[in-house]
């Protein structure tokens, strides 16, 4: 046991050195003379361009979309899934502009998608371009969320700005190429509100073509803020004139939804093109509002084609454009990441609603809560405590966690806890606490653990997530202790009474496309340890166990419709014996529609779904400012299969193969799902409705 608890705390050790490596220090030589030069012609030439009486007006059309989006976070704080879409709005605009800085975007079709509730309202800039590269002093949201930062290339930003050469690119326009310098651009003062990011500058000519940027965390006005991210590109017209071609834009906003981290994206995406220059503009034209709208019976006639989520690009729907990523990660790197980001004190924690109040047949109603206290430089202390009113027992947890951004984390811990020996949730812990106290239905197998021991988040690492868990832990079987309002509660399984040195490693491949189209993600734990009976010696050398799982959900897009696989694997061995908590557990509506609840336990287990999902006609439902529940619902016909070696002797000893059949709605966004399902072999029917499967972390 001790060679066992050196080579943890020696392999934590170097983990934590991981953990707290320093980042190398960037090589660029800032403000040398060359830099200097180029930004100082660029500035010059910019104010020229402005002041261009060559250039007395344009108009010019845009096309573009607005995507709201919104993205939960894990209990580790981080955003691992890629954000999903609530609502996308489609424009087209009509772009005039009239010398000296006159601007009139005129809105002339609009339509939009609802793909989840919510009463989302833009600021009015958000709907329209940016023109000539902002002015001298920046504004965004109205003033509301950036307000009033020097522009890099102005004589006020020469001053408070340092610059770079990262590199020397050919930049590729509709008409020719050009050789561009990417310049880098940080504030002085890291602490005031500034750009930080990059500028390309022509070579020849110092014309910026494109900029590329995020702002220093004091300049955000909106606090709840935590970055935007901006890109413009310019195109030559007519051989003089550098205006938009395309932008994007992404502004996050984010706060916490219990322990996780809950986040809101605005996305916006245009295309400028049609230039016709000095036709002769009224100044009248521009009075009032700059960026207006048509009547609504007047956007209706627009000639959209096809629908809004056809054409919305695929970067706009899942994940960060890569070049919004670039942003994001030039401002982190230039500038300290305390800078950027927000600062936070205590607050109130869970993993899960249910946390505060749960119902299962070992605790019966159980009631609890936490808190976690930020001290700053990424250290934080965490409390968790639940009181069960039928077993009459105290459960709780205090971890002291040390995180560095984008460098992993550390977790120490303590804590007595009733573990759930199954892998995969059979349903949302709500759910399952609505069934336990109706009908007797716990999808839960508790067993008592008492542990202390350390965890170490690695970050990201090969496209995974891994995180390295080693602790000494003390084990026990509980008991039945609560009655259900009507039928009776399974027994708890017979867990083992153990000591235990257990390591695990846990890693996890967040949904993220991959070969042929699909989504795929990855989940799964490699796991073991030596252990030694408390009560009754257990015969053997070195009693030990090793235990393997691995889940993995993919999905193919077809048009309106989708192919759905969802796989399970798990296999586990050990000697003399395997401790019951140890064995794999199936069955119930994720892994094994048609049969009971875990009635599969076994040494070796599988379990195949296949879903097919299409479009159906539905019910729409209006909900006020909350916009309507789509006419639509989706069918999802399904096949499903169990595969068990090596049964359980404490279960019904079942071996082979247990296929099943049903079929799924899913309805009001997809957020309720009912499944009808009817096992094959030796199962019945079986009825569930549960809430999507996306919101069960949080319940």
């Amino acid at each position: 046991m001790l060679r066992i608890l050196a080579a943890l705390l020696a392999a934590c050790c170097v983990m934590v050195g991981l953990v707290a490596a320093p980042t190398p220090a960037l090589a660029q030589q800032w403000n040398d003379a060359r830099t200097r030069a180029l930004v100082e012609r660029a500035t010059e030439r910019r104010a020229q361009q402005l002041a261009d009486t060559a250039l007395i007006d344009y108009s010019a059309t845009a096309h573009g979309y607005v995507t709201f989006l919104a993205q939960l976070g894990d209990a580790s704080g981080e955003f691992t899934e890629p954000p999903k879409v609530v609502k996308a709005d489609q424009l087209a605009l009509e772009v005039y502009w009239r010398a000296p800085n006159l601007s009139k975007q005129v809105i002339v079709g609009r339509r939009d998608t609802l793909l989840a509730p919510t009463d989302i309202r833009y600021h009015r800039d958000h709907l329209g371009i940016v023109q000539n590269n902002f002015p001298n002093i920046i504004r965004l949201g109205e003033g509301d969320e950036v307000r009033d930062v020097p522009h890099p290339l102005s004589p006020v930003g020469l001053a408070t700005y340092d610059f770079a050469i990262e590199d020397s690119l050919e930049y590729q326009l509709p008409e020719r190429t050009i050789e561009v310098y990417e310049v880098r651009v940080r504030p002085r003062d890291p602490q005031a509100a500034r750009v930080v990011g990059a500028v390309y500058i022509d070579r020849s000519t110092a014309d910026v073509v494109r900029m590329m940027f995020s702002f220093t965390r004091d300049a955000y006005i909106d606090k709840q803020l935590d970055d935007v991210s901006i890109v413009l590109e310019n195109a030559l017209v007519e051989g003089r004139f550098w205006l938009p071609r395309h932008q994007e834009i992404e502004i996050r906003r984010s706060g916490t939804w219990l322990d996780f981290p809950a986040r809101g994206i605005i996305r916006g995406r245009w295309e400028i093109c049609c230039y016709k220059v000095n036709t002769g503009m009224p100044p009248g034209m521009f009075a009032g509002p700059e960026i207006v709208q048509l009547p609504p019976q007047d956007l209706a006639r627009y000639p959209w084609q096809g629908r809004v989520l056809d054409s919305l690009p695929l970067d706009v729907r899942k994940v960060t454009a890569a070049d919004v990523a670039r942003v994001q990660e030039q401002a982190r790197e230039l500038v300290q990441a305390a800078v950027l980001q927000k600062t936070t004190g205590a607050s109130l924690s869970a993993r899960h609603i249910s946390d505060f109040v749960r119902v299962n047949r070992v605790e019966g109603l159980a009631l609890g809560g936490g808190a976690t206290v930020r001290f700053g430089a990424g250290r934080s202390v965490g409390l968790q405590g639940r009181w069960g009113f039928a077993d009459h027992e105290a459960k709780g947890r205090v971890s002291f966690n040390f995180q560095r951004a984008g460098a992993g984390s550390v977790h120490l811990f303590a804590e007595r806890s009733y573990r759930d020996a199954r892998d995969l949730e059979e349903t949302s812990l709500v759910r399952n606490s609505l069934a336990a106290q109706e009908y007797g239905s716990d999808y839960t197998e508790p067993y008592d653990v008492r542990a202390a021991g350390v965890g170490v988040e690695l970050g990201r690492r090969f496209g995974f997530r891994w995180r390295v868990t080693g602790s000494y832990e003390t084990q026990d079987a509980l008991s039945v202790n609560a009655t259900p309002a009507t039928r009776t509660y399974a027994p708890t399984i017979p867990a083992w009474s153990i000591r235990e040195q257990r390591l695990s490693l846990a890693f996890e491949r967040p949904t993220s496309l991959s070969i042929f189209g699909t989504e795929l993600r990855l989940t799964g734990e490699v796991r073991g340890g030596f252990f030694q009976g408390r009560d009754t010696p257990i015969t053997g050398s070195a009693p030990h166990f090793g235990r393997a799982f691995v889940a993995a959900d993919v999905e193919r897009p077809f048009g309106d419709q989708r192919l759905v696989l969802r796989t399970a694997l798990g296999a586990v061995g050990g000697s003399p014996a395997v401790p019951p908590q140890e064995y794999i557990f199936l069955g119930g509506p994720t892994t094994g529609p048609g049969y009971n609840d875990h009635e599969f336990a076994a040494r070796l287990a599988a379990s195949q779904r296949i879903e097919w999902h299409v479009t159906v006609p539905f019910i729409g439902i209006p909900l006020g400012r909350f916009g309507r529940a789509p006419a639509s619902a989706t069918l999802a016909p399904f096949v499903n299969t169990i595969y068990v070696s090596r049964a359980a002797a404490f279960r019904v000893p079942r071996t082979g193969w247990y296929p099943s059949v049903g079929v799924g709605a899913l309805i009001f966004f997809n957020l309720l799902r009912i499944d009808v399902a009817r096992g094959l072999r030796d199962g019945g029917w079986t009825v569930s409705a549960d809430i999507s499967r996306d919101m069960w972390g949080i319940l």
